[in-house]
């Protein structure tokens, strides 16, 4: 499948979620595989726009591509707001609080996280590079 450019906006977030889905299914991903790893996309994309472009007040695309072979599914999201390594996040301080006594923000980093089999962050080219796999299990 050619790779997804769409504008760093909260309203591309869905055609990101849409190609990861597609791509997923192309794969042979089974399907919970398939929602952890929309999941994580969605969420590092969603992070990038709201904590990269629009906190920096700067505008720039979202770049998603797929590699895959017959062991594994890589999606790979781009972007060119401020480096970001969702890995150096820091986890909730304690997974036991309930809402609303839970603080807010690293939740969604960590589900993203633990929700593929690897992640890895490259800083090239001025850009985010994110890679996400899932092992694809006949």
């Amino acid at each position: 499948m050619k790779p997804l450019t769409v504008p760093g906006t909260l309203k591309s977030i869905r055609a990101v979620g849409r190609y990861v889905l597609d791509v997923a299914a192309e794969a042979g991903l089974e399907s919970q595989a398939a929602y952890r790893l929309r999941l994580a996309v969605d969420e590092i994309a969603t992070n990038a726009v709201l904590h990269g472009y629009q906190r920096a007040g700067t505008e720039g695309e979202l770049v998603v591509s797929a590699v895959c072979d017959k062991a594994k599914l890589t999606i790979i999201l781009e972007d060119s707001s401020p480096p970001f390594d969702p890995r150096d996040v820091p986890p909730p301080a304690d997974l036991e609080w309930r809402p609303p006594d839970r603080p807010a923000g690293g939740l969604g980093v960590l589900l993203a996280l633990r929700g593929v089999d690897e992640f890895e962050h490259r800083w090239v080219n001025e850009c985010n590079h994110n890679m996400f796999v899932q092992y694809i299990h006949p």
